[in-house]
């Protein structure tokens, strides 16, 4: 079952020789928008209902992209992402079939670009996923949410989500120390351009989140 404050899913994995794209200010502009906008829904909505009803309809734009662009992965993961921010607001059941189709999406833009977004949205994505939609009924499992953060890590060691998302599944894992020091990379993680309500949210999210954990290391 997923808890409501579950799956605010963020960005994204940066491997080398990934194909170069022409550059497409247009398209890159509505990325932005898409990243924005859901900055704003995941962080600033505060009402459950409301926030699922605006992160289903920012999924349904990033959809409508992701048609008009098929060989590129960014609108796809942007999509993934909204869907499992409603999947978070809702909860429940409707919530886990929600969370299986961002789970998809992930899986079908890794395929196109594993690269997408060049900060390892799709592994943090995929990763956070696997952490926290838990089993029997979820499709949980440590091992692959370990394996997607690792490689996260690799491809953004100092990446706001990629660090927040692996010290939330080590807190999973009862590693609090480890834990510990990847939320505090987490804070410490240098500020977007252009993510600012991002950057902020996520990173009182780790300050949250850290404190719990020194405090369980002190038990």
């Amino acid at each position: 079952m997923l808890k409501p404050t579950m799956l605010a899913v963020v960005a994204v994995v940066c491997l080398a020789g990934a194909p170069a794209l022409a550059a497409d200010p247009a398209f890159d502009a509505r990325i932005d928008g898409l990243a924005r906008t859901w900055a704003h829904v995941n962080y600033e909505v505060r009402d459950k209902a409301a926030q699922a009803v605006q992160a289903s309809k920012l999924a349904a734009d990033a959809e409508a992209m992701a048609k008009q662009y098929p060989n590129r992965a960014e609108p796809l993961v942007w999509e993934a992402i909204s869907t499992a921010t409603e999947a978070g607001a809702k909860g429940g059941m409707g919530g886990l079939a929600l969370a299986k189709s961002a789970r998809g999406m992930l899986e079908r833009a890794e395929k196109i670009n594993p690269a997408a977004l060049g900060d390892g949205s799709i592994y943090t994505s995929l990763g956070s996923l696997y952490a926290q939609v838990g089993f029997p009924i979820g499709f949980g499992d440590p091992g692959k949410a370990r394996a997607y953060l690792t490689k996260a890590l690799a491809a953004n060691p100092n990446g706001v989500d990629a660090n927040f998302f692996h010290g939330d599944f080590l807190m999973r894992q009862g590693d609090y120390a480890g834990a510990e020091a990847a939320l505090q990379r987490a804070i410490n993680a240098p500020t977007r351009p252009g993510r600012e309500v991002a950057d902020r949210g996520r990173k009182a999210q780790a300050a949250e989140m850290l404190a719990a954990a020194r405090q369980k290391a002190r038990r």
